[in-house]
């Protein structure tokens, strides 16, 4: 049996290896004996006193333990390890009429078909954007200057939003399945380090090929997956339920397929499904998202100002931060996706809009490092398509603020002038990294909402007196931020079909099930194993 022991602190250059020693020690003080030292769990920084950083780990000690020693243990709060596989889940009786269509090919859509595949179920995908090749090269063009494409970019295309935003992987699910979800990552790629790490990442540069061999994997085991391919609308049975999709090639054809199930995986920015559910029917209800900017600051500055002299530190790397203020009324100030040397992308998704978000590499090794700085909002309860048109309006304001300078140049303020509710400062120390340099000086106090900007203001007081590096007067904000989390809620019920329509299955984050790629991944999973539980393997 192996035991977790959490708290483990240690000298941030003693090596990895004295936790897991430290573990067994602190099982022998309970038991009275010691068994064997495991395995690293987690790590993560604490920098809080910067002349002593340490490591805080979770470690596990391995051994024959006895049902009166397991209760000791338990009192002093050590575990035994919780990690499984994706239950067997035996499959159901119903027959599948065709085969299961996932609609969505981001870390939601791929986990379940990949799970169906392995199942037997030879999943059909329709991914609105390219193939993992294709896509960084359209959002390539974009960055560098040229036109957007609508149907490939940041958001839609092989592997999701998260793709192009540094493929974080942290979440706040506590589910053993998130394990399982980080562990597939390794197996098609990505580095070990994630299993441990407090805040893992893989990076932009590393995701790309594990999209890739995901998708080859879901092929091998009998699965079919067409990119550019738009589904555009449903047919529909005397009993509500689909039973064709038609959707629209990059060519220009229309094709209609008969499905079995829809798995709906479709992103946070697939707005003209949220339009086709309400005209159909579906029901859907607002949630509360968040907006706001990106602010940007030397990594050097963020570095400094919480390693201290260890800043540079390999065993380190770069600096990560993450602040919240929040009200009695429930409102919030927060940032969000950090990105340590990194830079702001164009995320764009329609034409006449301007959409940021942040990515970094593997490397991190950015001169600038970004996060988003995003007050929370609740713009239309119970109308859900004004919340989605509440985001469109900030993000054509700001296309609207830089239009003078040229397409897509997103509004960029210094702190100084944000604090001062001013405009017109240029950059100094630190550069704008958006579409490398793409910016205009703006006011975002005439962008964004009067509320969000003052909660921003508030945030960067706040944080500027934590670590001295926020409030800098020549950091950057550029903006618009809209797209931190789906605004709406695809209603789904406890089987996870939508009410009335007894074969579609609401996933991920764009049904406002999950908020990351590592939550939207374990949907992913759920949907599958309904989807086994329910259906007959096809012969």
């Amino acid at each position: 049996m192996e035991l977790l022991v959490k708290n483990i602190i240690l000298p941030f250059d003693e090596p990895p290896v004295y936790a897991a020693e430290r573990a067994a020690d602190a099982v022998a003080a309970v038991c009275g004996r010691r068994p064997a030292p495991g395995n690293i769990y987690r790590r993560s920084v604490d920098a809080r006193r910067r002349d002593a950083i340490k490591f805080v780990y979770t470690a596990s000690a391995v051994g024959e333990f006895t049902d009166a020693e397991l209760r000791r243990l338990t009192d002093a709060g050590i575990l035994p390890l919780e990690e499984r596989e994706p239950e067997e889940v035996p499959p159901g009786t119903e027959r599948l009429s065709a085969r299961p269509v996932v609609v969505g090919f981001g870390p939601a859509g791929m986990f379940c078909a990949l799970a169906l595949a392995g199942r037997g179920y030879r999943p059909l995908v329709l991914e609105r954007g390219a193939d993992i090749d294709e896509r960084a090269a359209t959002v390539q063009r974009f960055i560098a200057g040229g036109g957007l494409d609508e149907e490939s970019n940041v958001q839609f295309g092989a592997g999701g939003a998260g793709t192009f935003s540094d493929g974080k992987l942290v979440t706040r699910i506590n589910d053993p399945l998130v394990r399982y979800v980080l562990r597939t990552f390794c197996r098609f790629g990505a580095p070990e380090q994630i299993l441990t790490a407090a805040k893992p990442h893989i990076g932009t540069d590393r995701l790309c090929a594990i999209v890739a061999a995901v998708r080859d994997e879901i092929v091998r085991l009998g699965g079919e997956i067409h990119f550019g391919c738009r589904a555009d609308s449903f047919l529909f049975g005397p009993d509500g339920g689909v039973r064709a999709v038609a959707f629209t090639r990059a060519s220009g054809e229309t094709v209609t397929v008969e499905c079995g199930a829809v798995v709906l995986a479709t992103g946070h920015s697939a707005r003209d499904v949220y339009d086709y559910l309400v005209r159909e029917g579906f029901s859907l209800e607002t949630k509360p998202f968040s907006v706001g900017a990106r602010i940007e600051h030397l990594r050097a500055d963020v570095d400094g100002a919480l390693y201290g002299r260890h800043a540079g530190d390999p065993r380190l790397g770069a600096a990560e931060y993450a602040y919240s203020k929040r009200w009695a009324d429930g409102s919030a100030v927060y940032t969000f996706c950090m990105c340590p040397g990194g830079e702001v992308i164009a995320a764009a998704s329609e034409p006449g809009g301007v959409v940021v978000n942040g990515m970094s590499r593997s490397t991190r090794d950015g001169v600038n490092s970004n996060a988003a700085l995003v007050a929370s909002v609740d713009p239309a309860p119970g109308r859900p398509l004004e919340a989605v048109e509440f985001q469109r309006s900030l993000e054509r304001a700001a296309f609207a603020a830089g239009a003078a300078a040229g397409d897509y140049y997103a509004p960029c303020q210094t702190v100084g002038d944000f604090m001062d509710g001013r405009a017109g400062t240029r950059p100094g120390r630190v550069k704008p990294t958006y579409r490398g340099g793409r910016v205009t000086a703006a006011d975002l106090w005439q962008i964004l909402p009067r509320e969000v900007c003052e909660r921003m203001r508030a945030g960067i007081a706040e944080f500027g007196r934590r670590s001295r590096f926020f409030g800098v007067r020549d950091a950057l904000l550029t903006g618009v931020e809209t797209r931190t989390s789906a605004p709406l809620r695809i209603l789904r019920g406890e089987d996870f079909t939508a009410p009335g329509r007894g074969n579609v299955y609401p996933c991920g984050e764009g049904a406002g099930y999950a908020g990351g790629i590592t939550s939207a991944a374990v949907d992913g999973l759920r949907v599958a194993d309904a989807v086994t539980r329910r259906f007959a393997v096809p012969d």
